[in-house]
């Protein structure tokens, strides 16, 4: 059976990551308070943003930013978007 996690993000227990996402501190946390959907949901965000808006990941200031947006993301905070981007319907 798999684990599950009180999302940071739905506020309902969901089913939790196999493994911490980073080593440290940040990757328990997310382990311990982030669902498998709230994580692949912002990791394709995530691949939006860095493609929209040419982001190089060697640049210290493009982790900070992405990082400061995944805490706005999984808190239900206004995150930044892709322009144009527009959500397929279900």
């Amino acid at each position: 059976m798999s684990r599950t996690v009180l999302c940071r993000k739905y506020k309902e227990e969901l089913e939790g990551l196999d493994r911490p996402p980073y080593p440290g501190p940040k990757g328990q946390d997310i382990y311990d308070n982030v669902s498998k959907k709230a994580w692949k949901e912002w990791t394709d965000h995530q691949t939006m943003i860095i493609n929209e808006k040419h982001l190089s990941l060697m640049d210290p200031s493009t982790r900070e930013y992405l990082q400061s947006e995944m805490e706005k993301f999984m808190t239900g905070d206004d995150y930044e978007k892709a322009e144009g981007y527009v959500p397929p319907s279900k």
